[in-house]
């Protein structure tokens, strides 16, 4: 059985996949997230904690932060810096960040925290947080309110991310008080290829066995080939929700 930690270390296995299937993050959640460190006279620094292929990384350069990105895996870092130039990047994890006590404004991740340790990765987050900066946590979330998506999630399988957000979501600790919510609906166009990608960027199919990873692509491939915006090379809208939750350092 494959444990938690090597599923939550083996997307670099998978970066080219991750880079091209995973969606980008809507300006506005990221905006949400900051609010409470932007101040018209303060470029605010951020870390983004688990920052992968720098799909968040982007959207933090985009709205002016100056940003640093940590992840626990060299692989992804080096894909970061080919796509989002001039972002310092270190080896770490959200339990152990390799960054000053009390020196960023916000400390954010994306599609990561449900493979952190709450208890020390809180305690983490706030030794490197000034008293008043944030701890920020996003995810995009499938809609599998659409019939076809729910279909693809069960052949998929749901994943660690999307059974924390139907359980009531993040759950943080000491110093951080309650986290404030919020949710943004928006969709992407995608190919076959592309969705098929996204399936290959998730840990379940990058750690699975030769024989169980065909059978799921095979599944794929045969929903994919019933969607007829698919065919010739066409397009889909995947429909997402992005979970976006923030809470303030004391």
């Amino acid at each position: 059985m494959v444990s938690r930690e090597d599923m939550s270390t083996s997307f670099g296995r998978a970066a080219e996949e991750y880079q091209a299937g995973r969606p980008e993050y809507p300006a506005a959640a990221v905006e949400w997230m900051l609010q409470p460190v932007v101040r018209a006279d303060h470029r605010p620094r951020v870390a983004d904690v688990g920052a992968g292929t720098g799909k968040l990384t982007r959207a933090l350069v985009e709205v002016g932060t100056e940003v640093v990105a940590v992840d626990p895996d060299a692989e992804m870092l080096a894909a970061l810096r080919t796509d989002v130039h001039g972002v310092p990047t270190f080896v770490g994890t959200a339990e152990k960040l390799p960054l000053p006590d009390a020196s960023l404004d916000a400390v954010v991740l994306g599609q990561a925290w449900h493979w952190v340790d709450p208890t020390a990765g809180s305690a983490e987050v706030a030794r490197v947080l000034r008293s008043g900066g944030v701890l920020g946590l996003i995810w995009n979330i499938r809609d599998d309110r659409v019939p076809w998506v729910a279909r693809m999630t069960e052949i998929m399988h749901g994943s660690n991310a999307e059974i924390m957000i139907a359980e009531g979501g993040p759950h943080i600790e000491a110093p951080f008080g309650d986290l404030d919510a919020a949710k943004f609906e928006w969709s992407r166009p995608m190919t076959a290829e592309r969705l098929l990608a996204m399936a290959r960027s998730r840990s379940y199919l990058i750690t699975a066995a030769d024989a169980d990873r065909a059978r799921i692509e095979g599944a794929l491939l045969t929903l994919f080939a019933e969607l007829p915006e698919l065919a010739d090379g066409g397009s889909i809208d995947l429909p997402y929700i992005t979970h976006a939750f923030r809470a303030v350092r004391p």
